[in-house]
């Protein structure tokens, strides 16, 4: 053992500045090797912690912001909301029935009378105008058939309105995950870089230790192939961030932003909601639910509404009419109230009425497997974020293990009784822990926003649980 302490401080008496600048073996340097409060990840919110999108910090981003430019600006809101407007306009078509129609008509014919010609043994040809002849008709009552028509229509307005809650449900969801993924890829980023710093570090010793000759050229190489690995780590973790920078923008609607910086980090935010609570809430807020309502009682609207294919219609009709020989030669004029009876067809009415049922029934078999659906996937989401949430302190736990393995290496290696394999083990280990880690709180985020998208409702932390985590 004293030996090998001579020969370290003889290597270290002759190396070169730059690497003994480094003060290897000799002092721990805080920068490379934090204590263990520094290293641990910190579920606390640090209000100085931001990504930069660019040299230039035009805008704060937070996930609240997000949300807000995604509701604003995605395409798919603005074309569901778009529908909504069309329906209540269809709505108005309706009951336009209601309303009087006002038809002018002018004209000019040349008429030749052949039966005169048969007769008199001469044609008799004139000229016959109509300078205006003015109608105007009112639709009284046609026995229910409109109004089952702008039911209908109301119906489908209301279901409209439920679609745009769900596409909005679904793009708050979307643009969650993509924010919570934007974090996890620059937390992945900055463990890349860390560990390109460590392994480059690492590598300057190899080879001072191989110019003095206590160390083989392999060492220098395989120090060599750790930093190239660790180099490519670091430029595929940048360009995960700057794809997930795209995904993340491409869900709010704005892919062409200036660049922004994000105001938060990934944290663990506990939830305490049991499974029945779950399905309670969706039962209430889940859009889709009250659209499969909707659908069966527009299919029933439209049952009554075939039925009603015998019925007539009670109107009244006026016309004015001037023209004749001459423009102004003559005029008439008639007024009359009419009940038109449709053309019956039968065989055509009644497989129209059993089409009707048997779509009727359609949806509401329809209703019961949506009801079934949603029931599995709040299934799903909550064992997710279950198993999510137990995965959390063991991850935690990982790091906490692994880094203090790395700190007894690296120990170990100071006073020479470890290699540089063991070190690079140890760093390995350390860095895969930070990663799972975050992978970690990345999949409990994802889970609990898949949640909150499957009961159609915002789930409140709970700060009790909070509190025994950071204990």
């Amino acid at each position: 053992m004293f030996k090998k302490i001579i020969s370290l401080s003889l290597i270290l008496s002759l190396m070169t500045p730059a690497v003994f600048a480094q003060d290897i073996g000799n002092t721990v340097s805080e920068k490379e090797y934090p204590k263990a409060n520094a290293v641990l990840p910190n579920t606390e919110e640090k209000a100085d912690f931001v990504i930069e999108g660019s040299v230039e910090k035009n805008i704060d981003m937070t996930l609240e912001r997000c949300i807000e430019l995604a509701l604003g600006n995605n395409p798919q809101i603005n074309a569901a909301f778009h529908d909504i407007l069309a329906s209540d306009s269809r709505i108005k078509q309706v009951w336009s029935n209601y309303f009087p129609q006002f038809s002018w008509q002018t004209g000019y014919t040349r008429i030749r009378q052949l039966q005169l010609s048969d007769a008199l043994g001469q044609n008799l040809t004139f000229n016959y105008y109509i300078l205006g002849q003015v109608t105007l008709q009112q639709m009284l009552y046609d026995f229910g058939v409109t109004q089952n028509q702008a039911t209908i229509k109301r119906l489908d307005y209301e279901a409209y309105k439920t679609t745009l809650g769900a596409i909005i449900n679904d793009v708050i969801f979307q643009t969650k995950d993509a924010y919570y993924n934007l974090l996890y890829a620059f937390e992945s980023k900055k463990v890349a870089e860390d560990t390109v710093n460590k392994f480059e570090m690492f590598y300057n010793q190899a080879k001072a230790f191989y110019e003095i000759g206590l160390n083989p050229k392999v060492d220098v190489t395989i120090a060599e192939v750790n930093l190239s690995n660790a180099k490519l780590q670091l430029i595929q973790a940048d360009n995960a961030v700057n794809l997930a920078v795209a995904r993340l923008n491409n869900v709010m609607g704005v892919p062409f932003i200036d660049k922004y910086n994000v105001q938060e980090r990934l944290k663990y935010q506990p939830v305490n909601i049991t499974f029945n609570e779950s399905v309670e809430i969706a039962r209430e807020a889940r859009p889709e639910l009250k659209l499969a309502e909707l659908k069966v009682e527009s299919a029933n609207q439209t049952l009554k509404l075939v039925k009603k294919s015998y019925f007539p219609t009670l109107s009244i009709e006026g016309q004015l009419q001037i023209g004749g020989k001459q423009w102004t030669s003559n005029h008439g004029y008639n007024l009359g109230g009419y009940l038109n009876f449709p053309t019956i067809n039968g065989m055509l009415i009644k497989n129209e009425i059993q089409e009707a049922r048997y779509l009727y029934d359609k949806e509401i078999a329809n209703a019961k497997n949506t009801q079934n659906q949603i029931y599995l996937e709040i299934q799903n989401a909550f064992l997710k974020l279950e198993e999510k949430k137990n995965q959390m302190p063991v991850a935690i736990l990982g790091v906490k293990q692994a880094k203090e393995n790395y700190e007894l290496s690296y120990g170990r290696y100071r006073v020479g009784e470890a290699n540089p394999t063991e070190l690079k083990d140890a760093q390995i280990n350390y860095q895969q822990a930070q990663l799972s880690y975050y992978n970690a709180l990345y999949q409990y985020n994802s889970a609990k926003a898949e949640l909150e998208k499957s009961i159609g409702k915002n789930l409140t932390v709970n700060q009790e649980d909070l509190i025994e985590l950071e204990k």
